[in-house]
């Protein structure tokens, strides 16, 4: 660490109690009151190095005999700086280091101790040793984190933008230049490596609008948008506990954390965090960007925060895992559904908004959203997020207060195409069916629009065709189309087989004609089941038949004995 030391002189003051006394000499004639503490000096060594205090002295009456009292109140710095700038009036023994440099540059300038009252007054001195002390990363950090004692002076004198500037630029310099500027000659031969998050450390412990203000300056001087995110992340989850805390919904609405910032405190240093986040896709992690959508909501963030939280998820929601959209509903009563289904949608909608402009405009900047979008989504980013989509309603179909329009509006959010299969939503809406029993079959049938029946597998079309849940005419239509399949590949079967008898007959093969048998029984097995499947929905459909007409026949006659 940088050290300046001026002074020839021994030390020549004492406290006694509040009161510092110079020992030896004269008496003093001058007290200089600071808050609870006196200063009782001589009035020669003051009025020679500091302009306000020569005016001072020299305008203070004398009625009080022949000791001066000045109040000294709003020197920046207070008593624990005018002991340093006392000593450096009596040329006593003092250091000046990168922790007290910037209260005594304020102070100096505060008792106008220019040239113009003594060579190589304070002020020079104190600049002399910050243009040292801006040469290395740790003292022009430790020189920052002072600027707190006298933040108001600091920042009329520029010395908080200096020091942040500085950080900026050794930043953007790389790990090497650090090497280069803290290295001690003991050291320098012994290899030293360091990533490019080597001052996240440092600056997590400067205050937000200083920590702020050093992001920007970092970013102003080329810092990589990624490098800036990791700090700006490390930061959030150090000053905002509920960032460390896995939520869910039990305590995400009723617990309290015990830490020390308070909510108020959180809620404004969270927003100030989203407005320093970069302004481009991909750069911050999804599974964190929905983890500070959830703390905001906890916190009660403004409604632009939130909406540009839910703005950046969903930008790259094809990432997003199904565990981490499931976001507790902080309303919760008894008519809300558990999860907070609202938010995934509009996070949907958005993904699908810029998928359309994309589209259209390749490569293209979305305006309305929070960043600059480069690259046009891809057919594979649609079909993550409608298997998101997909797994999404499965865990929230079983709730008993979502609502039907709901559930399609969330399903129909993504369009048929980004579904190479069906077998998602249409679990999905079996279990909405099965927590919902009292819907009519007017929308049972609706729902079951949601989903491409030629799209189910083989495993999803035996069960649809066995699932009670489902109305009669989507039970036959999977056995139509799965009827169908089965003459498609029996057709496909065929013209392989007789490919095949061709080029066998040509090689004198026999390995094709000894796994026909093996593929005939295959294919004659899966017709008979088939047949079965097709005759015990003929059998129910009669018997639902004559159910319905028996009971209308009942109707009737009861209709014409009254």
């Amino acid at each position: 660490m940088a050290c300046l030391k001026l002074g020839t002189k021994p030390d020549a003051f004492r406290l006694d109690d509040h009161t510092w006394q110079c020992i030896g000499g004269l008496p003093s004639d001058v007290t200089i009151e600071i808050g609870g503490t006196s200063f009782n000096l001589h009035k020669f060594p003051l009025i020679s190095r500091s302009g306000l205090l020569s005016k001072l002295i020299g305008d203070s009456p004398n009625e009080d005999g022949p000791i001066c009292a000045i109040h000294l109140n709003d020197i920046p710095g207070g008593a624990k700086v005018f002991e340093l700038i006392a000593k450096f009036c009596y040329d006593v023994k003092l250091e000046v280091t990168s922790h007290n440099v910037i209260s005594l540059r304020c102070a100096a300038e505060y008792l106008q101790m220019t040239d113009d009252y003594g060579d190589e007054n304070l002020i020079t001195q104190t600049e002399i040793f910050l243009n040292e002390a801006f040469t290395t990363w740790s003292d022009t950090m430790n020189a920052l984190e002072s600027c707190e004692e006298v933040y108001s002076d600091a920042e009329e004198l520029d010395l908080i933008s200096r020091c942040i500037d500085s950080l900026a630029v050794k930043a953007c310099a790389g790990p090497s230049a650090y090497i280069m500027h803290n290295t001690s000659a003991a050291s320098a031969a012994k290899p030293q490596s360091l990533t490019d998050n080597w001052w996240y450390k440092d600056v997590s412990f400067l205050n937000l609008h200083l920590y702020k203000r050093v992001i920007q300056a970092m970013e102003a001087n080329g810092m990589r948008p990624e490098i800036i995110s990791g700090s700006i992340v490390g930061y959030a989850k150090k000053y905002i506990p509920l960032m460390n805390r896995q939520s869910s919904f039990n305590d995400a609405s009723h617990s309290k954390p015990v830490y020390t910032p308070s909510e108020a405190d959180q809620r404004a240093l969270l927003e100030e965090i989203v407005g320093l986040l970069p302004n481009r896709k991909k750069i911050v992690g999804t599974k964190f960007l929905i983890r500070l959508l959830r703390s905001a909501m906890v916190l009660h963030v403004s409604p632009s925060c939130k909406e540009n939280l839910e703005r950046r998820v969903g930008a790259q929601l094809d990432s997003a895992h199904v565990d981490d959209v499931l976001i507790p509903n902080q309303g919760f009563n008894s008519i809300d559904t558990l999860y907070d289904v609202d938010c995934f949608q509009r996070m949907l909608d958005y993904f699908m908004s810029m998928e359309s402009s994309s589209i259209h405009n390749s490569p293209c900047i979305v305006e309305e959203g929070p960043f600059e979008e480069d690259v046009p989504q891809s057919l594979t980013s649609v079909t993550s997020v409608a298997n998101l989509v997909d797994l999404f309603l499965a865990d929230v179909a079983a709730d008993v207060n979502l609502k039907l329009s709901k559930f399609q509006s969330v399903a129909a959010g993504v369009p048929d195409y980004a579904r190479p299969q069906s077998d998602g939503i249409y679990r999905a809406i079996d279990i909405f069916l099965k927590a919902h029993p009292w819907l009519a079959d007017c929308e049972r049938e609706q729902i079951c629009r949601l989903m491409n029946i030629q799209k189910l597998s083989l495993d999803a079309s035996t069960h649809a065709a066995q699932n009670e849940r489902l109305p009669l005419r989507v039970i036959v239509q999977v056995l139509f189309f799965e009827q169908l399949r089965l003459r498609t590949s029996i057709a496909g079967w065929f013209f392989v087989s007789e490919n095949e008898d061709q080029m066998s007959n040509k090689n004198g093969g026999e390995v094709v004609r000894a796994q026909e048998p093996r593929r005939m029984s295959e294919m004659r097995e899966r017709v008979l089941e088939l047949e079965r499947e097709c005759e015990k929905m003929k059998f129910e459909i009669r018997e639902v038949k004559t159910k319905k007409s028996w009971i209308f026949f009942c109707k009737r006659r009861r209709h014409r004995r009254y």
